[in-house]
């Protein structure tokens, strides 16, 4: 089984698959490209299980080229397309990368770091000449074995690293997530998450599978023109992490407007705060909700809780998804008994689970034990079997003696209506060990003070939770899938007064850092 075809399988040939601004390429066109590329690569003399780069923003060309160079048996490596050179070198001379497709956008970037690096180019004026050849043969494939990609990730301790996606995994965990959500062809996902992050990724896995389509968009900064593609395009679905509802609905008409054809959101890549889940409950209630739980080292998902029970289980990740088994481990390796309140580190086992990080023994063995994957995060399972992550436990503040949910005080502040993000973090102190800080971006023109947003939290919990001290700030930095910078946050909590009185518009994925994190 090879993945890109069994991804490509099922659309009708008419069908649209990716739409992409005014155009639409359809199932045949996709199939034919992918096809044309597969072939012109192996007649290049490339052997299977090579790895080759791809640098692209969301794009038909995106699609075609990692369809492409999964189909002939090699080894799809998407860059961030926001990264230092050090860390461009790191990932070309990790994974031995020779060849590289990259869009006309950043071919002109990207030639002077590839010529040092040793590395070819190949843009979208090259396809051209590739056409199909019968005399080309596609390479076997193991799908428990073989990789179709290595999705790289800064992760916790900033170095890239790797994740090795087998065939198998992709399939694994795209018909598990096709499965629970009920895909069909009818859907098409509106697609702002980068497509070299797994959640990206998951989205046109999953509705290319099923022969659905998904529009790609680019111009989240403008998130207003996020939602009127919406709209016009008659999206069922949007997909996004914490900062992408949080800007939606502080920074457009999201709430107001009326979608016809919308049926479900997905939201993974950390815990939006229950105030923002429930506005969007109450602005499109016949609309379901999938809160999920993944890593990058699980090929995207490993939970989901069910729409239906967001009411009386609302911040639990769910459980395990048909092909995947979580359970709540204590230190010594047993597992923590439901509805005691006990806590444990997550770990899980099935298809969907990589075998590791490329080149890099001592993290590997770090995270994966005996067929397992140890997430690091923090949990407790209630008397219904549902988890609950307490914390990650990076992300623990330890304050004074106390330990500290970051994301307990963020939801607090996250209860004031002027708040459009807001991110809480643990700072060196003499005396306290580290004090809590809380970054917050509010809405433009708002009038709602620090003394405020710190009387609030004293209201709301004990004493030793309450931020030392609230910074307001412009913009909140995130990497390019989104998700908040938070050892940038404690890099500016040192550099001196981030207090601002004024709003400006936010760009959520700004790329602001070469940076990648676990999910």
């Amino acid at each position: 089984m090879n993945i890109a075809e069994t991804i490509l399988a099922q659309g009708d040939a008419a069908a649209g698959a990716v739409l992409y601004g005014d155009s639409v390429i359809s199932f045949g066109n996709l199939r034919t490209k992918v096809r044309q590329l597969s072939g012109g690569l192996l007649a290049r003399g490339h052997v299977k299980g090579g790895r080759i780069g791809l640098w692209a923003e969301n794009s038909p060309f995106f699609v075609i080229s990692y369809l492409g160079i999964i189909r002939a048996g090699f080894v799809a490596v998407p860059f961030q397309t926001e990264i230092s050179e050090q860390s461009f070198n790191k990932i070309v001379g990790s994974a031995g990368i020779k060849l590289m497709l990259v869009t006309k956008r950043f071919l002109r970037r990207l030639q002077p770091l590839a010529a040092k690096a040793g590395v070819t180019l190949l843009s979208e004026s090259d396809f051209q000449d590739m056409y199909d050849d019968p005399a080309v043969r596609m390479p076997g494939i193991n799908p428990s074995v073989d990789l179709a990609a290595l999705m790289f990730t800064s992760g916790s301790t900033g170095e890239p690293k790797g994740v090795m996606v087998t065939h198998r995994n992709i399939e694994c965990n795209s018909r598990d997530i096709i499965s629970y959500m009920g895909l069909t062809p009818a859907d098409r996902a509106m697609v702002v998450l980068p497509l070299h992050y797994c959640f990206g990724a998951s989205l046109l896995h999953t509705h290319l599978m099923v022969g659905g389509s998904v529009v790609l968009n680019n111009d989240f900064m403008y998130p207003e023109t996020v939602v009127q593609e919406m709209l016009q395009k008659e999206c069922t679905g949007l997909a996004g992490v914490p900062s992408t509802y949080q800007i939606l609905l502080r920074k457009s008409r999201f709430r107001e407007l009326k979608f016809p054809k919308l049926r479900w959101f997905q939201q993974a890549g950390g815990k939006l705060p229950n105030p923002h889940i429930a506005e969007i409950l109450k602005a499109f209630p016949d609309v379901r909700y999938y809160l999920m739980y993944g890593q990058t080292e699980a090929t995207a998902r490993l939970s989901y809780l069910p729409p239906e029970r967001l009411a009386d289980k609302l911040g639990s990740i769910g459980k395990g998804l048909p092909s995947t088994r979580l359970a709540v481990l204590r230190p010594d390796g047993m597992p923590v008994t439901p509805g005691s309140g006990d806590t444990g580190e997550i770990v899980a086992t099935g298809g969907n689970i990589t075998s590791g990080y490329w080149n890099d023994p001592m993290e590997t063995a770090k995270y994966f034990k005996n067929g397992s994957l140890h997430t690091g995060d923090i949990a407790r399972i209630d008397a219904d079997g549902f988890i609950f992550i307490v914390e990650r436990e990076r992300e623990l503040i330890k304050s004074g003696g106390n330990r500290v949910s970051a994301k307990e005080v963020e939801d607090v502040i996250a209860e004031l209506p002027d708040v459009v993000e807001v991110a809480v973090v643990g700072v060196p102190h003499d005396l306290l060990g580290e004090a809590i800080k809380a970054f917050v971006v509010l809405t433009k023109g708002a009038e709602i003070t620090t003394e405020a947003v710190q009387a609030h939290c004293r209201k709301c919990l004990p004493a030793y939770k309450a931020p030392e001290e609230v910074l307001l700030i412009k913009n909140m930095p995130h990497n390019e899938s989104g998700k908040v910078l938070k050892n940038k946050l404690r890099e500016m909590a040192g550099i001196g007064n981030f207090n601002v009185r004024e709003s400006e518009p936010i760009t959520p994925h700004p790329n602001p850092l070469p940076q990648g994190e676990r999910e």
